[in-house]
């Protein structure tokens, strides 16, 4: 249900000067879920991220956060952080000093405002006293999500979280944003890494030169009738390859360069014709040592959807059949600047 929604966006259209940065999007989050946006650069992932932090407001359509409608002037209710474009930090400052100096904007007691707890929620308390200017970008990803934890939002939005992470901090950061929609947070995330989205979000929406051009679960987007390369490593490269030839639905892929690996072969096929070569394989004595899509399933249906978008100036259209947004009205007075398109 509408009333159930941590964020309910209809048609929404955001203009710069003459560029369409978002035209028509529709977005659904419900709470307790992590919803990855994902899309190209310049598909209008972090101007939708900036409406729902309140640092701009739309020229068109309606948007209600936490059940609030949002008006004309750049604001967001209370319960909603994150960052966009990384977060805003005071590199003369320590860790533990950028956060007191958060709580005290925000009207807050330094010493109540669980500094301590969320530092160690993201795995900075060894560096709490140490200056941000010398932190890397995960770390100071990492400090950006704490300061946003302070608040204990209800609506989390970040740009991009793990952005520099090495894998171990990626991992922590993973936990965290699991845990918080278990307890009932709405994330919304953008990201350039589909195994992110894979790992976090059970939902996610992709755009394309500002439309949506795909939103609902993952399994809908990777869906398995998809045709994707596979690259299929045997005990015997020869008799996998007649196997494979001899298999309907399987094509065997140009594969010069993998004719250098012992018991590689490239193959070309969707789940159920897959199927059929690995079991035809194992009849007749092959072993499979692996079995790996070149490309994921999502970063394949990503591309598909995406690919011919990026340099297109005409808007792909929409399910709704919209007509293209008009730009010659000039944005809100008083919008702040410096939110990325």
């Amino acid at each position: 249900m509408d009333t159930l929604l941590a964020v309910r966006a209809r048609a929404i259209t955001k203009c710069f000067g003459d560029v369409v940065a978002l035209d028509g999007i529709d977005l659904d989050v419900r709470p307790g879920r992590i919803h990855g946006l994902a899309g190209p650069n310049g598909a209008g992932k972090t101007t939708l991220l900036g409406l729902l932090l309140g640092l701009a407001t739309a020229d068109d359509g309606s948007l209600e956060i936490l059940g609030t409608p949002i008006g004309r002037a750049p604001a967001a209710p209370d319960g909603v952080a994150g960052f966009v474009d990384g977060p805003g930090l005071y590199p003369s400052l320590t860790a533990r000093q950028n956060l007191a100096a958060l709580a005290a904007l925000r009207g807050g007691d330094p010493r109540t405002a669980g500094i301590d707890d969320v530092l160690d929620e993201v795995g900075l308390t060894d560096v709490a006293d140490d200056r941000t200017r010398g932190f890397s970008l995960g770390m100071r990803q990492r400090l950006g999500l704490a300061a946003a934890l302070l608040t204990r939002p209800r609506l989390l939005v970040l740009d991009e979280p793990a952005n520099g992470l090495d894998p171990a901090g990626a991992r922590h950061v993973h936990g965290v944003l699991t845990r918080l929609a278990a307890d009932g947070t709405a994330v919304v995330l953008s990201s350039h890494r589909m195994d992110d989205l894979e790992a976090l979000c059970s939902e996610v929406t992709v755009l394309a030169t500002g439309r949506v051009v795909f939103s609902g679960p993952l399994a809908g987007l990777a869906a398995e009738n998809r045709t994707l390369d596979y690259r299929l490593v045997t005990s015997d490269r020869e008799a996998a390859r007649r196997t494979a030839e001899d298999t309907s639905g399987v094509h065997v892929v140009d594969d010069t360069g993998a004719r250098q690996c012992a018991g590689t072969l490239f193959v070309r096929a969707h789940v159920p014709a897959l199927d059929a070569l690995v079991t035809a394989l194992v009849r007749t004595g092959v072993a499979v040592r692996e079995l790996t899509p070149v490309v994921s399933p999502l970063e394949a249906a990503f591309l598909a959807l995406t690919e011919g978008r990026t340099t297109d100036p005409t808007p792909a259209p929409t399910a709704r059949d919209r007509p293209a947004a008009d730009c010659s009205a000039p944005p809100h007075a008083g919008e702040r600047q410096g939110v990325r398109r």
